[in-house]
């Protein structure tokens, strides 16, 4: 008798773990298996929140289609302590292994409502913005140009919802007074900077902020991914560059970047100052003279004078020999790679082309060619102004 029990039991027992580890095998696959979404969503994560609300939401949302399962599986990979708060974009039939993965990694949201301060060399716009999930492509909801427009309802709503994410975007060639100056006015964050950072320490970039950030903290991230960058530039700079330190790599980079806003020839930019240096000639290059002027405390907003040019600044670059003191705007990290690393050309003379970008030369016979054409353009499109401003605009 007592046999047969025994044997019963451990059929028993057999059974019920053979039972437990289909359970498992098939939790494992509903876990790693494509799921039922067939449409992007974001998902709110709010400070605070727990995986068992996130899983329900997720179950509502049609992206997972068992709420347990979801958490287990968290649970089984140690990342429910992980979770962030956020909006984040959870593409169609991402898996729960995808999506646990989405939610604890953290960094900056990926949908939703934001807000983005763009900080340019002219002015600071802002734009209020949201994702469609279903396109990922952002439709406007408002803009407008800090401290000249009128704030739009629009913009203070959506600035006082819980859920709505904050970004600033740090132009390439912004100064670092206009940086400060900037931040001064975005009344989502607090405190203040003692002093404007010195020119060409902050890393233009897009950083994602909170409500309530400080001032001063949000500089320092930005001095510390410009050294970052810098570091790398200084690592990678090619070997005969007439440069002697970090310092003066950010400062031909500073001037490569106020030279062009066009990608593919910073690199032949900076080869024509790297060629001037060499060959101990001066850079004369406008922006140095201009930061002379101005300091980087906004725009000069009108050609340079005759005098300007002939007059001795440490900024005057046509008068003195070799880089100017200090950078004279903040570079990214194209222009800082771009001075590490310049073409190799013959090319001592650029000027502007009429397209955006510059025409290059060798000779000085050459540049005053692509000089007078430049002229011709500017007199061509200086007649066409103003016979439109003489008809009103119209043709």
């Amino acid at each position: 008798m007592w046999r047969h029990v025994a044997a019963n039991a451990i059929t028993f027992l057999m059974v019920a773990l053979f039972l437990t580890g289909g359970v498992i095998i098939w939790g494992k696959a509903q876990y790693d298996a494509p799921g039922p979404l067939t449409q992007a969503v974001c998902l709110q994560v709010e400070s605070g929140s727990n995986m068992r609300r996130v899983s329900k939401n997720l179950v509502d949302q049609g992206a997972v289609s068992s709420a347990a399962i979801f958490r287990i599986g968290a649970d089984y990979e140690e990342k429910t302590g992980q979770l962030k708060a956020g909006s984040f974009l959870i593409e169609p039939e991402a898996t729960m292994q995808e999506i646990v993965d989405v939610i604890t990694r953290g960094g900056a949201s990926t949908c939703g409502t934001e807000i983005v301060y763009r900080v340019g060399v002219n002015r600071v716009s802002v734009q209020v913005r949201e994702l469609d999930p279903a396109t990922n492509r952002f439709a406007e909801l408002a803009q407008f140009t800090a401290g000249t427009d009128e704030v739009p309802v629009e913009y203070t709503e959506t600035r006082d919802k819980a859920d709505v994410r904050f970004r600033i975007a740090i132009a390439e060639g912004v100064t670092s007074w206009q940086i400060v100056n900037a931040l001064d006015g975005m009344d989502i964050l607090e405190g203040s900077v003692s002093e404007t950072p010195a020119e060409g320490s902050l890393a233009p970039d897009s950083y994602e902020v909170r409500k309530g950030d400080d001032r001063a903290a949000l500089v320092t991230r930005m001095q510390s991914a410009q050294e970052t960058l810098l570091a790398a530039a200084w690592e990678a700079r090619a070997d005969d560059l007439p440069i002697d330190s970090p310092e003066e790599l950010l400062i031909l980079a500073s001037i490569v970047e106020k030279e062009t806003g066009v990608a593919e020839e910073r690199r032949q930019v900076a080869s024509v100052f790297v060629n001037r240096l060499n060959q101990g000639m001066r850079l004369q290059t406008d922006p140095t003279v201009i930061y002379g002027i101005t300091r980087g405390e906004g725009v000069l907003g009108r050609g340079l004078r005759r005098s300007e040019l002939r007059g001795e600044t440490p900024y005057n670059t046509y008068v003195i020999p070799g880089l100017p003191p200090t950078p004279i705007a903040n570079p990214g990290r194209a222009s800082l790679m771009a001075a590490a690393q310049p073409d190799e050309t013959p090319f001592i003379f650029f000027v502007a082309d009429g397209t955006g970008g510059h025409a290059f030369a060798v000779t000085l016979d050459e540049h005053n060619r692509n000089v007078a054409e430049w002229r011709k353009i500017e007199a061509e499109r200086g007649a066409a102004a103003a016979g439109n401003a003489s008809t009103g605009g119209n043709d």
